[in-house]
């Protein structure tokens, strides 16, 4: 099977580039299942219910999430009843939604995994210990959205879960890694997929407001670019679906 994985969907006008792009590229290369991750697919940052819908009627089987993931008061119940929008596992149970689901595709079974890394982010339950509970009972086929901010964070867990997973993913940075490939037990990974939304951009920002920022230390909005030419960063796995195992993991950045 062919699975698409895309970086972090930012604004509105990712949204509609995502649109714009991703029913093509299914069709020309054979894809069967797209994830997408949709924490800043509203504008401002968080997902919201319109935000989620539109990614949904655009072709993404299933959204993950991160640290923005509860950002919108109004997506709280949808996290309860949509078992395809995801947001990171290792969150008190307490929080609304789930971090795991498995999508029945007919023929084969598909777990997705959503979990966040705890450098330099919030204080969560371990990663690892999260992933051993999670992973007991998963499907053959399973892959793993890691929303982390440390490249050896992402690395590390990568390894610890290679040959237990198809694929892990890094999200989070916005900035495609180009370090694709297959672990040496056969899981594929990337360290960050990228993005989608606007090139002159910072993460998505206006570069002026994240200047202003660095310069100035005082509270700057930072309003998204909504002009402008953009991409459509992922990563491409194709899993063998009889052993689970990842054949190959491909980067692409469409524009």
């Amino acid at each position: 099977m062919n699975l698409f994985a895309i970086g972090d969907v930012v604004g509105s006008i990712g949204c509609r580039f995502l649109r714009e792009k991703l029913p093509a590229f299914k069709k020309y290369k054979g894809i069967d299942l797209v994830i997408a991750n949709g924490e800043n697919s509203a504008d401002g940052n968080g997902l919201t219910p319109s935000s989620a819908r539109y990614l949904f009627d655009s072709g993404v089987d299933v959204l993950t999430g991160g640290n923005h993931s509860f950002r919108r008061k109004e997506s709280y119940e949808l996290y309860d009843t949509c078992e395809t929008l995801l947001r990171p596992a290792n969150f008190p149970a307490s929080a609304p939604g789930r971090g795991f689901t498995v999508v029945d595709m007919g023929r084969i079974q598909v777990g997705v995994l959503n979990l966040m890394g705890v450098v330099y982010l919030e204080s969560m339950e371990s990663p690892y210990d999260c992933a051993d509970r999670l992973l007991k009972n998963a499907p053959k086929i399973t892959v793993v959205d890691f929303h982390a901010e440390a490249t050896g964070e992402k690395r590390s867990f990568a390894y610890y879960l290679d040959g237990k997973v198809s694929a892990i993913w890094g999200t989070h940075t916005h900035v495609q890694t180009a370090d694709d490939c297959l672990l040496p037990k056969s899981t594929g990974y990337i360290s960050d997929l990228g993005m989608t939304g606007t090139i002159e951009s910072v993460l998505g920002v206006k570069p002026e407001l994240t200047i202003q920022k660095a310069r100035t230390k005082m509270p700057v909005r930072f309003d998204l670019l909504q002009e402008g030419p953009c991409k459509m960063d992922g990563c491409l796995f194709g899993i063998d679906e009889k052993t689970g195992r990842c054949l190959s993991a491909e980067r692409i950045e469409l524009t």
